[in-house]
């Protein structure tokens, strides 16, 4: 594979930004070595590689796209090719961090890319949170927790009652503004 091809395959992964940092940051000064973590799309791998070196945690990376779990696996993490949480045991994780898709898409908007894959949440913003939640359950060990970060243009306030339906409360741990947003990093308790 040449540079060009390198470099296309480069920008078909999601980069870090303020959401990644932000997710990173909380999740770092709460999450301790003794814990087993999910970061379920993981990326580049940012996040995932922040948790497993600040606080010494074993994590698993994983990502429906192919290239990022390539770009995880160069960063030394152990990254699975996976559908939200299908292919993991129950009752396994300490902690599950997600950054989920979560801009409000047009349906007629094409998937055509993996880009799109890895910022669209639907119509809603929340197409990937919903099912999310409703499983993510079954892979947390007793006492587990889940990391979610959403965005004021999902609706923070529905992704908490969508929560509770499945089972969660929630607590903002944290918010950050932006002209155009506000990030908020929810735990989720079962």
């Amino acid at each position: 594979m040449d540079l060009a091809e390198r470099r296309g395959l480069e920008t078909a992964v999601y980069e870090p930004a303020e959401d990644s940092e932000l997710l990173a940051t909380v999740a770092c000064e709460r999450i301790d070595g003794d814990q087993s973590i999910l970061e379920v799309g993981t990326g580049s791998g940012y996040v995932a590689e922040r948790i497993a070196t600040e606080t010494g945690a074993r994590v698993v990376a994983s990502d429906l796209n192919p290239h990022a779990c390539r770009q995880a696996r160069e960063r030394g993490l152990e990254a699975v090719r996976a559908d939200l949480v299908s292919p993991f045991a129950d009752d396994t994780f300490d902690a599950v961090v997600f950054n989920p898709p979560y801009l409000p898409t047009d349906p007629d908007t094409e998937w055509d890319d993996w880009m799109e894959v890895a910022l669209s949440g639907g119509e809603s913003g929340r197409e990937i949170i919903d099912p999310f939640l409703e499983t993510v359950g079954r892979v947390l060990a007793p006492e587990g927790v889940v990391y979610l970060l959403v965005s004021s243009l999902t609706g923070v306030e529905t992704v908490v009652e969508r929560a509770s339906e499945a089972g969660f409360s929630a607590v903002a741990l944290e918010d950050e503004s932006f002209p155009f947003e506000t990030l908020t990093v929810l735990l989720l308790v079962p």
